[in-house]
């Protein structure tokens, strides 16, 4: 029979600790058991803005666990929608990343689509990878309503505006501030460090801190992380497999055109 289905990482929220999690955007099994090998608490795998179909996300999911560090298998969703997240659920995410929920009504149908009945309207099935292929029932259906770790993004005015009730909602685990689309829906493009949007994020900011509510965000630099950790976040994403390649790669060429350079 399978293993009991425990979420470490709603574990270490859940007692209060901090996190660290890396994107992984290249859609490929190897870069996804390369961030799960040098110890990250979760990888979360891109499924909105990246081009991975499901079959992709299942070797990605078979790369992490292969890694054998312990690393959990986030999955940011392409949409609040509710047969993507029964289908990325149930091939095995421990945790969804759902975006733009702007409004309480919303936050529920997120976590309703998480959550199977009474609690939610996921639909149930006992022969999918989630559940062990038909060998897991008891280990993973009868548990994932507690160990699906849910994490909603917060990329709007209207979305710091409705925090509160978006927090009440029994079911969200945390939030996540995305900097970049809220500082462009406010009317600064690509611009979070605009003093408008850092005001907006410290609100949104106090009002999880007084809701209780962990809060998740990106970071561009170990310092920046560090602050952010600093300030009370507990899910930070340190790296992205894509950004490290292209900087890496970036580093070496421009060395060498600097050494080298060609008319």
């Amino acid at each position: 029979m399978g293993q009991l289905f425990e979420n470490r990482v709603k574990q270490l929220i859940k007692a209060g600790k901090k996190t660290a999690g890396a994107w992984a955007q290249l859609c490929s099994p190897l870069s996804a058991e390369c961030l799960a090998r040098a110890g990250f608490d979760w990888i979360l795998i891109d499924m909105e803005h990246a081009q991975g179909d499901m079959q992709t996300l299942i070797g990605q999911y078979h790369a992490i666990a292969a890694a054998g560090t312990g690393a959990v298998p986030f999955v940011r969703v392409p949409w609040n929608d509710l047969v993507w997240i029964k289908r990325i659920l149930d091939a095995g995410a421990y945790g969804l990343m759902i975006p733009y929920v702007n409004s309480k009504e919303e936050a529920v149908r997120a976590v309703q689509a998480c959550k199977y009945p009474p609690q939610g309207f996921r639909g149930i099935a006992g022969s999918v990878r989630a559940a062990g292929f038909g060998r897991d029932a008891s280990g993973y259906l009868k548990r994932a309503n507690d160990e699906i770790f849910v994490m909603l993004q917060v990329e709007t005015p209207q979305a710091v505006e409705n925090l509160e009730g978006i927090a009440s909602v029994p079911g969200v685990d945390a939030l996540f501030i995305g900097p970049m689309d809220l500082s462009t829906s406010m009317g600064f493009f690509l611009n979070p460090a605009a003093p408008e949007v850092q005001a907006m994020i410290a609100k949104a900011e106090a009002k999880a801190k007084k809701l209780g509510m962990p809060l998740g965000t990106i970071s561009g630099s170990w310092e920046q992380a560090k602050a952010l950790y600093d300030r009370g976040y507990q899910l930070v994403t340190l790296a992205s497999d894509s950004a490290l390649v292209m900087r890496i790669a970036a580093e070496a060429t421009a060395r060498f055109r600097e050494a080298f350079p060609q008319g």
